[in-house]
């Protein structure tokens, strides 16, 4: 199980998390936040291997989760 508190969510990264949760795709979200699809990507990437996940159903799961973290401790 993944403590959420203990992973380390970026003002940036968690802008990323937000426009990926509304369904916009790396390129949509790269555009919005004026940075490259690539640096989406390395956000996601850094995020995801900081949680300890590797899997792709798994690193949906805890976006949403992150997300949801996030905004209860708002």
């Amino acid at each position: 199980m993944i403590e959420l508190d203990q992973v380390k969510v970026t003002p940036r990264d968690h802008e990323v998390l937000n426009l990926l949760l509304q369904g916009c795709s790396n390129k949509e979200i790269a555009g919005q936040l004026k940075i490259s699809p690539r640096t989406v990507k390395q956000h996601l990437r850094t995020l995801f291997l900081r949680a300890g996940i590797r899997e792709g159903r798994k690193r949906v799961k805890l976006a949403i989760a992150l997300f949801n973290n996030q905004e209860a401790h708002s």
